[in-house]
């Protein structure tokens, strides 16, 4: 296993003043499933908060925060020419796991398809979710499904579509997608990347039941603001986090925008790139604050969804606000 080193917590060297980072604190202690609170700012990390027993160094289940992982996967294969570009037909990369008789219009879906959830399929997530990882091929599962939208149209949020990438990044490689999370994000990153649950074919689940500490998360969002460095190695290029946070489509969700396994919205003013999972594992990146944050949280039924989302998006608001040019103490410290 890889060793997590730590990002120093280096309050002195960052303008948040003890009263915003008491009053988050307290705040993120106060919603009734959170686990754990990371902020950093410029590198340093500002906040490092466990709750209810949790810590910040403990794996936790990501759910579908890890499409999010799964995307700069892709990424990076693209980078290292394992794929040829999100233009890439699926069918091409899944080989002999195309099962016979298809559609015909599932020859036309892309990778990027799939990274934006508009691949057009019946969706595998939702009240579809239990009979498909019940059943005996996932990846045949979610490519049989009937049309019931346009490819490239409305967003049909669907774990199937990053299960597939998983299953392309597999049969391209000749390589696990645990192996390739190891050598492409756990290495460059110094952290531990457990294994986690596999399809009935041995594929590693593409988009949830990911486990990784938040300090991990926090890597690798620091990975994504400094545009693809982290340290001095280069482990994605920033071409494709540019790509990444363009808008593609829209989250029927709650109406932010959607790119490639990334959400965009505005808080307090700024461009915010998010990735979520279940039960509010979150990851955000504020770039115009240098600012990261991630929160995890009780990823058991029931949870609130885009309610309790928007609470902790409050929080990163005033960690927005406090860390803005000019702010003083005594403003941000209110």
């Amino acid at each position: 296993m890889l060793i997590l080193a730590l990002l120093p917590v280096a309050a002195e060297a960052v303008s948040l003043p003890d009263a915003v980072r008491e009053r988050v604190t307290e705040r993120a202690s106060d919603l009734p499933r959170s686990h754990t609170l990371l902020v950093a700012i410029d590198g340093d990390t500002v906040i490092d908060e466990g709750f209810r027993g949790h810590s910040t160094r403990e794996t936790a289940n990501i759910k579908s925060l890890s499409k999010t992982v799964i995307a700069a996967l892709v990424g990076i294969a693209i980078d290292r020419g394992v794929f040829e570009s999100v233009n890439q037909p699926i069918v091409e990369l899944l080989g002999d796991r195309v099962p016979a008789d298809l559609d015909p219009r599932v020859d036309e879906i892309t990778v990027g398809h799939l990274l934006s959830m508009q691949a057009g399929l019946e969706r595998t997530s939702g009240a579809n979710y239990g009979g498909w990882v019940a059943s005996a091929n996932w990846v045949a599962n979610a490519l049989e499904r009937p049309f019931v939208g346009e490819i490239g149209g409305r967003m049909l949020y669907s774990t199937g579509n990053t299960h597939l990438l998983s299953a392309a990044l597999t049969e391209a490689s000749g390589r696990s997608t645990l192996a390739l999370a190891r050598e492409w994000l756990g290495e460059p990153l110094s952290v531990a990347v457990p294994p986690w649950t596999r399809d009935p074919q041995g594929i590693y689940f593409g988009g949830n039941e990911m486990g990784l500490t938040p300090q991990a998360l926090l890597r690798f969002g620091e990975m994504i603001r400094q545009r693809g460095e982290f340290g001095d190695e280069r482990v994605l290029s920033a071409a494709w986090i540019d790509r990444s946070w363009q808008p593609r489509t829209r989250s029927f969700y709650n109406g932010d925008d959607y790119g490639y396994g990334w959400f965009t919205t505005t808080l307090a003013g700024e461009a915010v790139h998010y990735g979520w999972g279940y039960g509010g594992q979150l990851l955000y990146v504020v770039p115009s604050r240098e600012l990261t944050v991630v929160m995890t949280s009780d990823p058991s039924p029931p949870a609130s969804g885009s309610a309790y989302n928007a609470r902790v998006e409050a929080l990163v608001g005033e960690l927005i606000e406090a860390t803005a040019p000019g702010t003083s103490l005594a403003e941000s410290g209110r």
